[in-house]
C-alpha cells in the first residue's frame, strides 16, 4: 500500500510526525484526519516555543513584567497533542516528551517503541 500524501502546509515538525506515523501504522481516513490535526498542533507548539525563545520567558506589559502568553498556550497545545495521539493510540515523537500512552494498538513502553498487547489489556 502506498503511504498517504503529506498534507499541504505542514512545517518540519508536523511533517516528521506525519512521516513517522504513516511509515509505522496503517490508518483509516478518519484516523488520517486526526493525525493531520496532531501534526498541525505539533507545528503550533514549535512556533509558540520559538516565540518564547525569541522574546524571553517574561515580557513587559502595561501591568509590568508577566509570563509570555505563548507559555500557557504551548502548554494547552501539548495537552491537545497528547489527547489527539492517545485517541489515535500512537506514540508521540521522542522530542515531544509526552507521557506514555496506552491504546488499542499496544502499550508503549518508551518513546517510539511499542509492544503489541494481544487478547485484551
Amino acid at each position: 500500500m502506498t503511504a498517504p500524501r503529506t498534507p499541504r502546509g505542514l512545517e518540519a515538525a508536523g511533517k516528521a510526525l506525519w512521516s513517522n506515523t504513516v511509515a509505522d501504522f496503517e490508518l483509516s481516513n478518519v484516523e488520517l484526519a486526526g493525525l493531520e490535526e496532531a501534526c498541525r498542533t505539533r507545528d503550533r507548539i514549535k512556533e509558540l516555543d520559538a516565540a518564547v525563545t525569541k522574546d524571553g520567558l517574561m515580557i513587559t506589559s502595561s501591568q509590568g513584567l508577566r509570563l509570555h502568553p505563548a507559555v500557557a498556550e504551548s502548554r494547552q497545545q501539548r495537552l491537545a497533542l497528547a489527547r489527539l495521539l492517545a485517541t489515535l493510540a500512537i506514540p508521540g515523537l521522542e522530542e515531544d516528551d509526552l507521557p506514555a500512552s496506552r491504546g488499542v494498538r499496544g502499550v508503549y513502553a518508551g518513546k517510539n517503541t511499542f509492544k503489541v498487547v494481544r487478547g485484551g489489556a
